[in-house]
């Protein structure tokens, strides 16, 4: 999917997760594996967290349009992470290898 920031775009795979899916999303997952896509379908404003998820990832909250409005790096074990805006669609990715160029996109050499 191809999502836009700062009048720039970026491709991104991610597979889109389901029921099961979205109840556990990165958790007990292994660093390296595929970026997940959650489609709400609607506007929602709900939270994540990262308990049991073993790694760092980058949050990429997206409107039905997929423009990003905003975007956050999730350490492990974080009971709660509330999005400032209503979006539609998130993408959690991995800190890994495969990730290289959507983290140096997002947040640069940091």
């Amino acid at each position: 999917m191809i999502i836009k920031y700062n009048n720039k775009r970026i491709k991104i795979h991610a597979k889109k997760v389901f029921l099961f899916g979205k109840l556990f999303g990165l958790m007990f997952k292994k660093k390296d594996t595929d970026n997940l896509l959650f489609d709400f379908g609607k506007k929602t404003k709900i939270s994540i967290h990262s308990m049991f998820v073993f790694f760092k990832f980058l949050a990429i909250w997206l409107d039905e349009k997929n423009n990003v409005l905003e975007f956050k790096i999730i350490k492990p074990f974080t009971p709660k992470i509330t999005p400032k805006n209503q979006f539609s669609r998130l993408i959690e990715a991995p800190f890994n290898n495969k990730n290289k160029e959507i983290l140096s996109f997002f947040i640069g050499g940091k």
